[in-house]
Protein backbone atom coordinates (compact mmCIF):
# COMPACT_ATOMS: atom_id res chain seq x y z
CA UNK A 1 0.00 0.00 0.00
CA UNK A 2 2.77 2.42 0.97
CA UNK A 3 4.78 1.45 -2.09
CA UNK A 4 1.86 2.15 -4.43
CA UNK A 5 1.18 5.47 -2.73
CA UNK A 6 4.83 6.49 -3.07
CA UNK A 7 4.78 5.53 -6.75
CA UNK A 8 1.66 7.66 -7.23
CA UNK A 9 3.36 10.65 -5.61
CA UNK A 10 6.51 10.24 -7.70
CA UNK A 11 4.55 10.00 -10.94
CA UNK A 12 2.63 13.17 -10.05
CA UNK A 13 5.90 15.00 -9.35
CA UNK A 14 7.30 13.83 -12.65
CA UNK A 15 4.28 15.18 -14.56
CA UNK A 16 4.93 18.58 -13.01
CA UNK A 17 8.69 18.59 -13.50
CA UNK A 18 9.06 17.16 -17.03
CA UNK A 19 9.57 19.89 -19.64
CA UNK A 20 11.93 20.95 -22.43
CA UNK A 21 15.46 21.75 -21.42
CA UNK A 22 17.11 24.74 -23.07
CA UNK A 23 13.82 26.00 -24.53
CA UNK A 24 14.74 28.27 -27.41
CA UNK A 25 11.51 30.10 -28.33
CA UNK A 26 10.56 30.48 -31.97
CA UNK A 27 10.46 34.25 -32.44
CA UNK A 28 9.13 35.59 -35.72
CA UNK A 29 8.14 32.21 -37.16
CA UNK A 30 6.22 29.01 -36.45
CA UNK A 31 6.46 25.47 -37.80
CA UNK A 32 2.72 24.74 -37.63
CA UNK A 33 -0.25 26.59 -39.13
CA UNK A 34 -0.87 29.88 -37.38
CA UNK A 35 -4.36 28.72 -36.44
CA UNK A 36 -2.85 25.73 -34.59
CA UNK A 37 -0.03 27.65 -32.89
CA UNK A 38 -0.06 29.32 -29.47
CA UNK A 39 1.57 32.75 -29.40
CA UNK A 40 2.84 34.70 -26.43
CA UNK A 41 0.85 37.85 -25.75
CA UNK A 42 2.96 40.92 -26.50
CA UNK A 43 2.94 44.14 -24.51
CA UNK A 44 0.19 46.68 -25.14
CA UNK A 45 2.65 49.00 -26.87
CA UNK A 46 3.76 46.38 -29.42
CA UNK A 47 2.52 45.52 -32.94
CA UNK A 48 0.78 48.82 -33.69
CA UNK A 49 0.69 50.25 -37.21
CA UNK A 50 -0.20 53.46 -39.08
CA UNK A 51 -1.13 53.45 -42.78
CA UNK A 52 -1.23 56.37 -45.21
CA UNK A 53 -2.78 55.85 -48.64
CA UNK A 54 -4.44 57.52 -51.60
CA UNK A 55 -7.61 56.04 -53.03
CA UNK A 56 -9.55 56.25 -56.24
CA UNK A 57 -13.20 56.63 -55.20
CA UNK A 58 -16.39 55.87 -57.14
CA UNK A 59 -19.94 56.33 -55.93
CA UNK A 60 -22.67 53.84 -56.88
CA UNK A 61 -26.11 55.46 -56.77
CA UNK A 62 -29.40 55.33 -58.61
CA UNK A 63 -28.35 57.09 -61.83
CA UNK A 64 -24.57 56.79 -61.65
CA UNK A 65 -24.34 53.89 -64.08
CA UNK A 66 -25.46 56.24 -66.84
CA UNK A 67 -22.54 58.63 -66.29
CA UNK A 68 -19.12 58.45 -67.93
CA UNK A 69 -16.49 56.51 -66.00
CA UNK A 70 -13.97 59.34 -65.59
CA UNK A 71 -16.68 61.75 -64.40
CA UNK A 72 -17.56 59.34 -61.61
CA UNK A 73 -13.97 58.91 -60.40
CA UNK A 74 -12.55 61.07 -57.58
CA UNK A 75 -9.51 60.86 -55.31
CA UNK A 76 -9.56 60.56 -51.52
CA UNK A 77 -6.90 60.14 -48.82
CA UNK A 78 -6.99 57.28 -46.30
CA UNK A 79 -5.56 57.15 -42.78
CA UNK A 80 -5.55 53.92 -40.71
CA UNK A 81 -4.40 53.12 -37.20
CA UNK A 82 -4.51 49.63 -35.68
CA UNK A 83 -2.90 46.76 -33.78
CA UNK A 84 -2.10 43.09 -34.44
CA UNK A 85 -3.10 40.98 -31.43
CA UNK A 86 -1.46 37.88 -32.91
CA UNK A 87 0.05 37.13 -36.34
CA UNK A 88 -3.33 36.65 -37.99
CA UNK A 89 -5.85 38.90 -36.18
CA UNK A 90 -5.91 42.69 -36.00
CA UNK A 91 -8.27 45.58 -35.46
CA UNK A 92 -7.97 49.01 -37.01
CA UNK A 93 -9.77 52.33 -37.38
CA UNK A 94 -9.73 53.83 -40.87
CA UNK A 95 -10.83 57.28 -41.98
CA UNK A 96 -11.38 58.50 -45.52
CA UNK A 97 -12.99 61.44 -47.27
CA UNK A 98 -12.86 63.92 -50.13
CA UNK A 99 -14.79 64.85 -53.22
CA UNK A 100 -17.72 62.68 -54.25
CA UNK A 101 -19.58 62.71 -57.59
CA UNK A 102 -23.16 61.48 -57.61
CA UNK A 103 -25.46 61.77 -60.61
CA UNK A 104 -29.11 62.54 -60.91
CA UNK A 105 -31.49 62.36 -63.84
CA UNK A 106 -33.65 65.48 -63.64
CA UNK A 107 -35.35 64.96 -66.98
CA UNK A 108 -32.89 66.86 -69.18
CA UNK A 109 -30.66 65.73 -72.00
CA UNK A 110 -27.73 65.14 -69.66
CA UNK A 111 -27.29 63.94 -66.11
CA UNK A 112 -26.94 66.43 -63.29
CA UNK A 113 -23.69 65.88 -61.35
CA UNK A 114 -23.80 66.41 -57.62
CA UNK A 115 -20.34 67.62 -56.64
CA UNK A 116 -19.78 67.76 -52.91
CA UNK A 117 -17.64 66.27 -50.14
CA UNK A 118 -17.90 63.32 -47.79
CA UNK A 119 -16.03 61.86 -44.81
CA UNK A 120 -16.32 58.55 -43.01
CA UNK A 121 -14.70 56.24 -40.55
CA UNK A 122 -15.03 52.56 -39.68
CA UNK A 123 -13.75 49.95 -37.22
CA UNK A 124 -12.44 46.83 -38.97
CA UNK A 125 -11.63 43.25 -37.99
CA UNK A 126 -8.74 41.90 -40.07
CA UNK A 127 -7.71 38.27 -40.75
CA UNK A 128 -4.28 37.55 -42.26
CA UNK A 129 -4.98 34.32 -44.14
CA UNK A 130 -1.33 33.79 -45.07
CA UNK A 131 -0.45 33.49 -41.38
CA UNK A 132 -3.68 31.69 -40.42
CA UNK A 133 -3.69 28.87 -43.00
CA UNK A 134 0.11 28.60 -43.26
CA UNK A 135 2.96 28.78 -40.72
CA UNK A 136 3.54 32.28 -39.39
CA UNK A 137 6.65 34.07 -40.60
CA UNK A 138 7.22 37.73 -39.80
CA UNK A 139 9.46 38.16 -42.85
CA UNK A 140 6.88 37.06 -45.44
CA UNK A 141 7.08 39.18 -48.59
CA UNK A 142 3.34 38.93 -49.34
CA UNK A 143 0.28 38.79 -47.09
CA UNK A 144 -3.40 38.45 -48.01
CA UNK A 145 -5.74 40.10 -45.50
CA UNK A 146 -9.54 40.21 -45.91
CA UNK A 147 -11.46 42.33 -43.41
CA UNK A 148 -14.96 43.47 -42.40
CA UNK A 149 -16.14 46.43 -40.34
CA UNK A 150 -18.84 48.96 -39.49
CA UNK A 151 -18.78 52.72 -39.37
CA UNK A 152 -20.38 56.07 -40.22
CA UNK A 153 -20.30 58.37 -43.26
CA UNK A 154 -21.45 61.95 -43.78
CA UNK A 155 -22.05 63.89 -47.00
CA UNK A 156 -21.99 67.65 -46.63
CA UNK A 157 -24.66 69.92 -48.01
CA UNK A 158 -24.11 72.06 -51.11
CA UNK A 159 -26.20 75.24 -51.15
CA UNK A 160 -25.40 76.23 -54.74
CA UNK A 161 -26.65 72.90 -56.05
CA UNK A 162 -29.46 72.70 -53.49
CA UNK A 163 -28.16 69.41 -52.10
CA UNK A 164 -28.94 68.84 -48.40
CA UNK A 165 -26.63 67.10 -45.95
CA UNK A 166 -26.96 63.31 -45.58
CA UNK A 167 -25.49 60.71 -43.23
CA UNK A 168 -25.55 56.94 -42.97
CA UNK A 169 -24.24 54.01 -40.94
CA UNK A 170 -21.93 51.90 -43.08
CA UNK A 171 -21.05 48.28 -43.60
CA UNK A 172 -17.49 48.02 -44.84
CA UNK A 173 -15.55 45.11 -46.30
CA UNK A 174 -12.45 44.69 -48.39
CA UNK A 175 -9.19 42.92 -49.15
CA UNK A 176 -5.78 44.28 -48.20
CA UNK A 177 -2.60 42.92 -49.80
CA UNK A 178 0.67 43.80 -48.05
CA UNK A 179 4.13 43.65 -49.65
CA UNK A 180 7.07 43.74 -47.23
CA UNK A 181 9.60 46.49 -47.99
CA UNK A 182 11.45 46.22 -44.69
CA UNK A 183 11.13 45.26 -41.03
CA UNK A 184 8.98 48.32 -40.28
CA UNK A 185 7.40 49.27 -43.60
CA UNK A 186 4.95 47.60 -46.04
CA UNK A 187 3.47 48.61 -49.36
CA UNK A 188 -0.32 48.17 -49.27
CA UNK A 189 -2.78 47.74 -52.11
CA UNK A 190 -6.40 47.59 -51.01
CA UNK A 191 -9.87 47.31 -52.51
CA UNK A 192 -12.92 47.98 -50.39
CA UNK A 193 -16.66 48.55 -50.60
CA UNK A 194 -18.82 50.80 -48.40
CA UNK A 195 -22.55 50.04 -48.16
CA UNK A 196 -24.77 53.10 -47.45
CA UNK A 197 -28.42 53.99 -47.01
CA UNK A 198 -30.39 54.20 -50.25
CA UNK A 199 -30.98 57.96 -49.83
CA UNK A 200 -27.31 58.92 -49.32
CA UNK A 201 -27.38 60.88 -52.61
CA UNK A 202 -30.94 62.17 -52.02
CA UNK A 203 -32.22 60.22 -55.03
CA UNK A 204 -35.04 57.77 -54.30
CA UNK A 205 -35.73 55.02 -56.80
CA UNK A 206 -36.44 52.20 -54.39
CA UNK A 207 -33.12 50.49 -54.89
CA UNK A 208 -31.57 48.49 -52.09
CA UNK A 209 -28.77 50.86 -51.15
CA UNK A 210 -26.08 53.27 -52.28
CA UNK A 211 -22.42 52.44 -52.11
CA UNK A 212 -18.82 53.56 -52.52
CA UNK A 213 -15.95 51.54 -53.96
CA UNK A 214 -12.34 52.52 -53.30
CA UNK A 215 -9.04 51.18 -54.63
CA UNK A 216 -6.02 52.49 -52.77
CA UNK A 217 -2.25 52.21 -52.50
CA UNK A 218 -0.04 53.39 -49.67
CA UNK A 219 2.49 52.60 -46.96
CA UNK A 220 2.15 51.00 -43.52
CA UNK A 221 4.58 51.90 -40.73
CA UNK A 222 4.97 49.39 -37.87
CA UNK A 223 5.43 50.59 -34.28
CA UNK A 224 6.92 48.79 -31.29
CA UNK A 225 7.82 45.11 -31.46
CA UNK A 226 6.95 43.69 -34.88
CA UNK A 227 7.11 39.92 -34.31
CA UNK A 228 5.51 37.28 -32.09
CA UNK A 229 6.93 34.45 -29.99
CA UNK A 230 5.65 30.89 -30.18
CA UNK A 231 4.71 29.21 -26.89
CA UNK A 232 6.01 25.63 -26.84
CA UNK A 233 3.19 23.25 -25.85
CA UNK A 234 3.79 20.42 -23.42
CA UNK A 235 4.09 16.82 -24.58
CA UNK A 236 0.39 15.94 -24.26
CA UNK A 237 0.90 12.30 -25.30
CA UNK A 238 3.35 11.90 -22.43
CA UNK A 239 1.02 13.63 -19.98
CA UNK A 240 -1.92 11.46 -21.04
CA UNK A 241 0.16 8.33 -20.54
CA UNK A 242 1.27 9.45 -17.08
CA UNK A 243 -2.26 10.46 -16.11
CA UNK A 244 -3.45 7.02 -17.20
CA UNK A 245 -0.85 5.40 -14.94
CA UNK A 246 -1.89 7.62 -12.04
CA UNK A 247 -5.56 6.75 -12.52
CA UNK A 248 -4.69 3.04 -12.60
CA UNK A 249 -2.79 3.34 -9.31
CA UNK A 250 -5.69 5.24 -7.75
CA UNK A 251 -8.09 2.49 -8.78
CA UNK A 252 -5.78 -0.14 -7.28
CA UNK A 253 -5.50 1.84 -4.05
CA UNK A 254 -9.29 2.09 -3.89
CA UNK A 255 -9.50 -1.70 -4.13
CA UNK A 256 -6.85 -2.12 -1.44
CA UNK A 257 -8.75 0.20 0.88
CA UNK A 258 -11.76 -2.17 0.74
CA UNK A 259 -9.85 -5.02 2.38
CA UNK A 260 -11.06 -6.12 5.84
CA UNK A 261 -9.21 -4.51 8.75
CA UNK A 262 -8.62 -7.87 10.43
CA UNK A 263 -7.87 -11.33 9.08
CA UNK A 264 -8.18 -13.80 11.99
CA UNK A 265 -7.90 -16.95 9.84
CA UNK A 266 -4.80 -15.79 7.96
CA UNK A 267 -1.77 -18.08 8.39
CA UNK A 268 1.24 -16.79 10.22
CA UNK A 269 3.46 -14.79 7.93
CA UNK A 270 7.07 -15.84 7.84
CA UNK A 271 9.23 -12.73 7.36
CA UNK A 272 11.36 -12.76 4.22
CA UNK A 273 14.62 -10.90 4.12
CA UNK A 274 15.12 -8.97 0.89
CA UNK A 275 18.67 -8.16 -0.05
CA UNK A 276 19.23 -5.33 -2.52
CA UNK A 277 22.59 -5.45 -4.25
CA UNK A 278 21.92 -2.76 -6.85
CA UNK A 279 20.41 0.71 -6.85
CA UNK A 280 19.57 2.96 -9.81
CA UNK A 281 17.81 6.27 -9.29
CA UNK A 282 16.97 9.10 -11.67
CA UNK A 283 16.80 12.87 -11.13
CA UNK A 284 14.66 14.79 -13.65
CA UNK A 285 15.38 18.42 -14.51
CA UNK A 286 13.32 21.36 -15.73
CA UNK A 287 13.70 23.56 -18.80
CA UNK A 288 17.33 24.58 -19.39
CA UNK A 289 18.08 23.90 -15.72
CA UNK A 290 20.73 22.15 -13.66
CA UNK A 291 18.97 22.87 -10.35
CA UNK A 292 17.56 19.88 -8.46
CA UNK A 293 13.85 20.31 -7.72
CA UNK A 294 12.64 19.53 -4.19
CA UNK A 295 10.44 16.70 -5.46
CA UNK A 296 13.54 15.02 -6.96
CA UNK A 297 15.66 15.13 -3.79
CA UNK A 298 14.14 11.87 -2.51
CA UNK A 299 15.96 10.02 -5.30
CA UNK A 300 19.30 11.56 -4.27
CA UNK A 301 18.57 10.70 -0.62
CA UNK A 302 17.74 7.06 -1.40
CA UNK A 303 20.97 6.67 -3.39
CA UNK A 304 23.03 8.26 -0.60
CA UNK A 305 21.51 5.94 2.02
CA UNK A 306 22.28 2.87 -0.10
CA UNK A 307 25.87 4.02 -0.68
CA UNK A 308 26.49 4.77 3.02
CA UNK A 309 24.87 1.56 4.21
CA UNK A 310 27.05 -0.59 1.97
CA UNK A 311 30.12 1.68 1.76
CA UNK A 312 30.27 1.34 -2.03
CA UNK A 313 31.02 3.71 -4.93
CA UNK A 314 28.32 5.47 -6.97
CA UNK A 315 28.34 6.53 -10.61
CA UNK A 316 26.61 9.79 -11.59
CA UNK A 317 25.91 10.36 -15.34
CA UNK A 318 24.26 13.47 -16.80
CA UNK A 319 22.19 13.63 -20.01
CA UNK A 320 20.19 16.10 -22.12
CA UNK A 321 17.50 15.55 -24.74
CA UNK A 322 18.43 15.90 -28.42
CA UNK A 323 15.45 17.88 -29.74
CA UNK A 324 16.39 21.19 -28.11
CA UNK A 325 19.72 22.92 -27.95
CA UNK A 326 22.92 22.33 -29.86
CA UNK A 327 25.14 19.32 -29.16
CA UNK A 328 27.86 21.46 -27.55
CA UNK A 329 25.35 23.32 -25.36
CA UNK A 330 23.74 20.08 -24.22
CA UNK A 331 27.13 18.62 -23.33
CA UNK A 332 27.77 21.52 -20.99
CA UNK A 333 24.25 21.34 -19.57
CA UNK A 334 24.56 17.62 -18.81
CA UNK A 335 27.90 18.32 -17.07
CA UNK A 336 26.28 20.92 -14.82
CA UNK A 337 23.46 18.52 -13.96
CA UNK A 338 25.82 15.66 -13.06
CA UNK A 339 27.99 17.93 -10.90
CA UNK A 340 24.90 19.36 -9.14
CA UNK A 341 23.81 15.86 -8.10
CA UNK A 342 27.33 14.92 -6.99
CA UNK A 343 27.58 18.12 -4.97
CA UNK A 344 24.35 17.31 -3.12
CA UNK A 345 25.52 13.75 -2.39
CA UNK A 346 28.72 15.17 -0.87
CA UNK A 347 27.56 18.31 0.92
CA UNK A 348 24.05 17.34 2.02
CA UNK A 349 24.30 13.60 2.58
CA UNK A 350 27.97 13.16 3.51
CA UNK A 351 29.16 10.87 0.72
CA UNK A 352 32.95 10.92 0.29
CA UNK A 353 33.95 12.47 -3.03
CA UNK A 354 36.34 9.54 -3.58
CA UNK A 355 33.29 7.27 -3.83
CA UNK A 356 31.69 9.27 -6.66
CA UNK A 357 32.43 8.94 -10.37
CA UNK A 358 31.01 11.78 -12.51
CA UNK A 359 30.32 11.53 -16.27
CA UNK A 360 28.26 13.56 -18.75
CA UNK A 361 27.05 12.42 -22.15
CA UNK A 362 25.15 15.48 -23.48
CA UNK A 363 22.46 14.68 -26.04
CA UNK A 364 24.54 12.40 -28.28
CA UNK A 365 23.61 9.42 -26.11
CA UNK A 366 19.96 8.92 -25.15
CA UNK A 367 19.13 6.40 -22.40
CA UNK A 368 15.36 6.63 -23.06
CA UNK A 369 13.34 6.42 -26.27
CA UNK A 370 10.98 9.18 -25.07
CA UNK A 371 12.90 12.36 -25.88
CA UNK A 372 11.70 14.41 -22.90
CA UNK A 373 12.77 11.72 -20.42
CA UNK A 374 16.44 12.26 -21.28
CA UNK A 375 16.73 15.50 -19.27
CA UNK A 376 18.12 13.45 -16.40
CA UNK A 377 20.99 12.38 -14.19
CA UNK A 378 21.16 8.62 -13.57
CA UNK A 379 22.83 7.40 -10.34
CA UNK A 380 23.92 3.75 -10.12
CA UNK A 381 25.52 1.90 -7.19
CA UNK A 382 26.20 -1.84 -6.99
CA UNK A 383 27.29 -3.98 -4.06
CA UNK A 384 29.75 -6.61 -5.20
Amino acid sequence: MKTKFLTLVLLSCFVISVSAQEYQPQVGFSTEKGSKTNFKKNKGSDNWFISLAGAGTMFFGDDNNDAEFMNRLTVAPQLSFGKWFNPYFAMRIQGTGGALHAFENRGGASLFMQHNFFAGGHLDFMLDLTNYWAPYRESKVFRFIPWIGMGYSQRWSESEQNIPRTESPTLNTGILTAFRLGKRIDLNIEVQGILLNEDYNRVYKRKLSDGIVQASAGLTFKLGKTDFEVIEPMDYALLNDLNSQINTLRAENDQLSKRPKSCPDCPEVVPTQIVNNYAENVVYFRINSAQIDRNQEINVFNTAEFVKENNIPVKVVGYADKNTGSSSYNMGLSEKRAKAVAKQLIEKYGINSNQITIEWRGSDEQPYKENNWNRVVIMTAEKK
